[in-house]
């Protein structure tokens, strides 16, 4: 597949369906090069609904802000971790994968863990479960080995609660 294949609903529903039944067996069959406009697609329309789900659910007073805000987080944070994820591939692991491939991986994994991470108390299943489905399609996409998937995700994870506790210590005491 091209890096420039679009994005389709005709992608979407069997995609979703892939990763939900047979995780391992999608990203066995994923191509390196699957194509970032398919997969941030895919993020979108998850991060869409979980936008919608969560403003059903709240009902807040200011509908907009607070869309704003879910849909910026549900797409932000899957990009800020494939970041970190990627940054601390290429200092410690070395091996050559493109950013977009792990862009792919991220937004895949995320995209299917949204449409159930707006249930209150579900973040308690749905957060593992998109570091499990990191870890397979790092193992199964790209040949890491269990050791430095587990590698990747650990170090991400621990960055990125160490990044948002400082800034919420900073946003706190006001410095």
């Amino acid at each position: 597949m091209s890096s420039i294949a679009k994005f389709t609903f005709g992608f979407y529903f069997p995609t979703l369906t892939k990763m939900v039944g047979q995780p391992r067996r999608f990203f066995n069959a994923m191509p390196p090069d699957l194509g970032v406009k398919k997969s941030m697609g895919f993020l979108i329309v998850s991060s869409l609904f979980f936008t919608l789900a969560s403003l059903a659910r709240t009902e807040p007073g200011n509908a907009v802000l607070c869309g704003s805000i879910f849909f910026v987080n549900a797409l932000g944070m899957a990009l800020i971790a494939a970041g970190v994820s990627y940054g601390i591939m290429v200092m410690f692991i070395g091996k050559k994968i493109t950013w977009a491939g792990f862009v792919n991986i991220y937004a895949l994994s995320t995209g299917v863990t949204l449409l159930a991470s707006w249930i209150p108390f579900f973040i308690w299943v749905t957060e593992p479960w998109k570091w499990w489905l990191i870890g397979t399609g790092m193992t199964r996409t790209f040949g890491f080995t269990r050791l430095q998937a587990g590698f990747l995700i650990g170090v991400s994870f621990g960055i990125i609660v160490l990044l948002f506790w400082s800034l919420g210590l900073a946003v706190s005491t006001g410095r």
